[in-house]
């Protein structure tokens, strides 16, 4: 991992909007669509990443995600041309991470070799469950064989990788679930994500839930099957950076850290959104959604955004917080000050603090705010009281 010292970085996103079908869990900007004209997304992605570079020349790219939707599903010479276009546009960092997210199935799998020639040099695959059972439930179109296969093939053509699974389904038990994470770290080289199932309006899962076709577990088992997981992974050697992402000291994603460091990133791409400080102010930045509008925008405009909004000082906190808490190693106060003109006394609640700090939730020393493990697993109360009302 980076040195806890090093600034969070510049990161670029590269949003593929489409997949082959929709996930019922999934609230992500996904589409399916019959047919998709890869030289018009290709042209329209490179005109957007051109748009931002002219705002923020100068600036050295530390990490570069493609990120969706399915991205495993583009051209890998989509791929190459903004890599390239990158490359022309910003200074690249000494091994500079280039992540593809993929999807295990055989076909985008074999696309591998390509996406390597192209200049991605880490993947992160959606494995999500390691038994045929849980990956019908959960919507997924791969085996569990599948998977595996996938596994081994991104081991062969990248020095890095990792890959998702998803815990508190319906009827998992803690020794089930401990018994999957064994099986993983069977495959797992440097780096596994593992999130909590969770229940998102307007998604397929929320409607089914709601109308009580199935359960996940309450939350005192859910608390269990995170412990669970510190657990078994920090054993292993993996323990946990960030609240749901594991990694062997020095395979941490950089373009991750980036984020929850509330380092700049361009986001381009439909829904993408970004941070970038220009001229010392904070702006929020955020592409339509909808695929087919994006690209006539871009067509029109260069771009596909919505008007920039400034990030005020007290959102600039919040958002710093919220991002920052979630990483083992907490708050930089150098950065807090730098972002938000505030020492930790000026912008954090006192009685809040004292009352986190006594129970055990936060620590707070001259360089740094950070939440202890039982902090980071209840973060949202831990806000609510560190936050100035």
């Amino acid at each position: 991992m980076a040195p806890i010292d090093e600034g969070p970085g510049f990161g670029i996103y590269v949003h593929w909007p489409f997949c082959l079908a929709k996930c019922p869990y999934c609230d992500f900007n996904s589409h399916v669509r019959a047919g998709v004209d890869h030289a018009r997304w290709r042209e329209a992605l490179l005109s957007e990443l051109d748009h931002y570079a002219a705002l923020t020349p100068g600036r050295t790219v530390t990490s570069v995600f493609f990120g969706g939707g399915t991205p495993s599903l583009m051209e890998p010479a989509t791929v190459s041309a903004l890599i390239e276009r990158i490359g022309r546009h910003w200074a690249l960092t000494p091994g500079l991470e280039i992540t593809l997210e993929a999807n295990p199935t055989s076909v985008e799998a074999g696309r591998f070799a390509g996406f390597r020639a192209a200049g991605v040099n880490r993947v992160s695959l959606g494995i999500q469950a390691l038994d045929d059972a849980s990956l019908k439930f959960l919507g997924r179109a791969h085996s569990a064989s599948e998977a595996l296969g996938a596994i081994g093939l991104a081991a062969r053509h990248f020095d890095r990788f990792s890959f998702d699974l998803i815990y508190a389904r319906p009827g998992q038990s803690v020794a089930d679930w401990e018994d999957e994470l064994r099986r993983a770290l069977d495959h797992a080289v440097g780096h596994l994500s593992v999130y909590q199932l969770t229940i998102e309006e307007g998604t397929q899962f929320h409607t089914l839930h709601s109308r009580g076709a199935f359960a996940i577990p309450d939350d005192e088992l859910a608390g269990d099957l995170y412990e669970a997981t510190q657990a078994v992974l920090e054993s292993a050697g993996l323990p946990a950076y960030e609240i749901s992402n594991h990694a062997r000291p020095g395979e941490e994603s950089r373009h991750n850290l980036t984020y929850w460091r509330y380092g700049d990133y361009v986001g381009i791409g439909p829904g993408a959104h970004g941070r970038l400080t220009l001229d010392g102010t904070k702006y929020a930045t955020r592409a339509h959604r909808a695929p087919e509008a994006w690209l006539d925008l871009v067509a029109r405009n260069g771009h596909g955004g919505h008007a920039s909004e400034e990030v005020a000082a007290p959102e600039r906190l919040i958002e710093l917080l919220m991002m920052g808490l979630r990483l083992r190693e907490g708050v930089s106060l150098d950065h807090l000050r730098r972002e938000t003109g505030l020492s930790a006394a000026q912008a954090l609640d006192p009685g809040g603090l004292r009352r986190m700090q006594d129970g055990g939730f936060v620590e707070l020393t001259a360089e740094r705010l950070r939440a202890t493990a039982a902090g980071r697993q209840r973060l949202n109360g831990l806000l609510a009281q560190l936050l100035p009302a």
